[in-house]
């Protein structure tokens, strides 16, 4: 498999491909490039049905800039040095599989001193509208990546980012990984597990539920190393 950034050619090649209605398996094929390369620059830059091979170019570009190495400079002022964390971590989220919207919302929520940040700060820091706040959060929420705190004082909800948000998110990661492994058992005795069908659920199953108890345990160390 060749090395290296992909070039504007591979961009252009995916996105025939994708328009050819092929997986990404195939595309892979095609470029000499692993998959798991092809997926990462077609989720990271809009999906399958909006991939456009000189944005995403041009997108790697402006990430590969602003990921270099740089000092801090004491005379920056604080607002560019939050400003530029807080772009940082947006890519390094997208990149892990959070839509952007929402990869802005927690890196914004991750890198405020206080930690929480009303719906309406929210919109006048992005500069988005209140739906894309509210669908951003709810993503965020159901993932269990942000929580909520009632403000008394000014009657709104703030949305917070807290030492037990990374414990609670690997706890529902633990769970969907659960979740998975029972219904692959299940699939598995009902295609009955001498079958190859049956004996591919179950090693999944086997996967999965494997995987659930070991996060579990890393997150109740974490929570151990929180409280010490």
């Amino acid at each position: 498999m060749p090395e290296g950034r992909l070039t504007l050619k591979d961009r252009e090649r995916i996105a025939q491909g994708l328009t050819e209605g092929l997986g990404f398996a195939e595309i892979s094929r095609r470029l000499g490039r692993p998959t798991s390369t092809i997926s990462r620059e077609v989720n990271r830059n809009g999906g399958a049905g909006a991939y456009r091979p000189d944005q995403a170019h041009e997108a790697t570009r402006e990430r590969a800039r602003r990921q270099r190495p740089i000092a801090i400079d004491p005379q920056q002022p604080p607002a560019a040095r939050t400003q530029e964390a807080e772009d940082k971590l947006t890519d390094v989220l997208v990149a892990s599989g959070l839509t952007r919207m929402s990869s802005r919302v927690l890196a914004c929520l991750s890198t405020t001193h206080s930690g929480g940040l009303a719906a309406a700060d929210l919109v006048q820091r992005l500069q988005v509208s209140p739906a894309s706040i509210s669908k951003a959060v709810a993503e965020l929420e159901a993932m269990n990546l942000i929580g909520r705190e009632r403000d008394q004082r000014r009657r709104r909800d703030r949305y917070i980012v807290d030492k037990e948000i990374w414990y609670r998110s690997l706890l529902a990661s633990a769970r969907f990984n659960t979740n998975i492994a029972e219904v692959a058992r299940q699939n598995a005795e009902a295609l009955g597990r001498s079958t190859p069908a049956g004996a591919r659920m179950d090693a999944m199953s086997e996967f999965f539920e494997q995987v659930g108890r070991e996060t579990i345990a890393v997150a109740e160390r974490y929570r151990h190393i929180l409280t010490r």
